[in-house]
């Protein structure tokens, strides 16, 4: 495994940590209830498209990222 290869999968672990304290202290308990996000609920079955949450979650990634690459 080559050097870059470490360092990305350290970073994608401390960015997954920090998500996960996000998430137990309730700072992102407005992901999928978003206008535009899609929920179907008819007897059994459940469906659920959190279209513009993962919007969202995917301009902000692309915002880093571009951000990291000029730097």
């Amino acid at each position: 495994m080559s050097q870059v290869s470490g360092n990305t999968l350290i970073a994608v672990g401390m960015v997954l940590i920090v998500a996960g304290i996000c998430f137990k202290l309730g700072l992102l308990s407005w992901f999928g209830q978003l206008p535009g996000d899609i929920r179907i609920e008819r007897g059994s079955t459940r469906i659920y498209l959190p279209v513009t949450s993962m919007l969202l979650v995917s301009i902000g990634l692309s915002a880093v990222l571009g951000l990291l690459r000029r730097l």
